[in-house]
């Protein structure tokens, strides 16, 4: 939403920075309260389980906003961040949000409309670890982070890249039980594997698998 004009002046006010994949953004031993916008790249977010198990919240796209942000309600104290690959992030300080951020309305709306988007997802997310058989919460997943993801990298598919081990993360199970329904939807040729990478093959069978319940 930002004219080529403001595009510049943020650019210029928080340069974009290199983050390796790998690299935490932020911890909660290293707490941020910085909000970050998410120019290249992919990041990761976490939280550690009290018997030490990652649970993935989500995998942010280039566009994304996330981070510590007390004037719009989100808190992130809780977190880690991660780059799953090499990425660029811009990093803007409270003083900054509210001077070049908020202060304009209709750039305060959409990152107040981005993050209820991301409240709504994390919603669904519990509704499906509560109701829904680990199948389709796998196919929903996929599904969402296909029409998320950027056209540009899989012309002519839809497709996303991820590994077992960040998929399951993101669904509340285990990397082998993962796998396991994964062979079975490339066996069904819903979707078809290569290393990190998923594409979606049929997309009504993947849609209709993600609706079922019990």
């Amino acid at each position: 939403d930002l004219s080529a004009q403001e595009a510049a002046e943020l650019d210029r006010m928080a340069p974009a920075q290199r983050v390796l994949r790998g690299e935490l953004v932020f911890s909660q031993s290293q707490p941020s309260s910085s909000l970050f916008i998410l120019k290249s790249g992919r990041i990761r977010v976490f939280r550690v389980t009290e018997d030490g198990k990652a649970m993935t919240m989500g995998i942010l796209e280039p566009g994304a906003v996330f981070g510590e942000m007390v004037l719009v309600g989100q808190r992130m104290h809780d977190n880690y961040a991660e780059a799953i690959e090499d990425s660029q992030i811009c990093r803007l300080e409270v003083r900054d949000v509210e001077r070049f951020l908020l202060s304009d309305p209709r750039i305060a709306v959409r990152i107040a409309r981005l993050l209820g988007e991301q409240v709504a997802r994390l919603e669904e997310r519990l509704t499906d670890l509560a109701h829904r058989p680990l199948p389709a919460r796998i196919a929903r997943t996929i599904a969402t982070l296909a029409d998320g993801a950027s056209a540009r990298s899989f012309p002519g598919h839809r497709g996303i890249r991820i590994t077992h081990e960040q998929l399951a993360g993101l669904v509340g199970a285990t990397r082998e039980s993962t796998s396991k329904v994964m062979a079975e939807l490339a066996a069904q040729r819903i979707i078809r594997q290569a290393r990190g990478r998923v594409l979606v093959v049929d997309h009504d069978a993947l849609a209709a698998l993600s609706r079922r319940i019990g």
